[in-house]
């Protein structure tokens, strides 16, 4: 069975998909797929139609934190989709650090707090884990960079 939660009606994260989850996603109709996986390409089924997919070469150690130009990446796909009534779902290994930063970057573009969007994804995500020091730090600097970044 598949491990995905529903964060708000257009976003959803969950833990790494398989192409035994192909039939699953293809009934949740997802408009965009980010895979937050470093180590390995999303299966080759999520490279064909009807799936779009992103893949977005991440780690999550304090050694190789996330960068505020990946999160970017994954926003910049992700917004225009979001904002004509599309579904996104954001995942990496475990459902916990990767996949939850980039969820908490979109959701700070959608007008939410970094504190709003963390709350937001351990009350919707048992498992999600932005606490963990080097990803909160990303957390809130893709918040600040986003806050600068609307300045006129």
């Amino acid at each position: 069975m598949i491990d995905i939660s529903k964060i708000t009606d257009y976003l959803y994260v969950g833990s790494r998909v398989g192409k035994e989850h192909a039939d699953e996603l293809k009934v949740l109709n997802f408009d965009l797929i980010i895979s937050m996986i470093g180590q390995m390409p999303p299966d080759e089924i999520y490279t064909l139609p009807p799936f779009k997919t992103l893949w977005i070469r991440t780690y999550d150690t304090f050694l190789t934190p996330i960068s505020i130009k990946k999160l970017l990446v994954g926003v910049e796909v992700a917004l225009p989709i979001i904002q004509n009534k599309g579904k996104v779902l954001a995942f990496c290994m475990q459902g916990k650090r990767r996949s939850v930063a980039m969820a908490a970057a979109i959701l700070i573009t959608m007008g939410h707090t970094s504190e709003q969007a963390i709350d937001l994804l351990t009350t919707a995500r048992e498992v999600a884990d932005p606490g963990r020091w080097y990803i909160r730090r990303q957390i809130t600097a893709f918040e600040k960079y986003w806050q600068k970044r609307k300045l006129p």
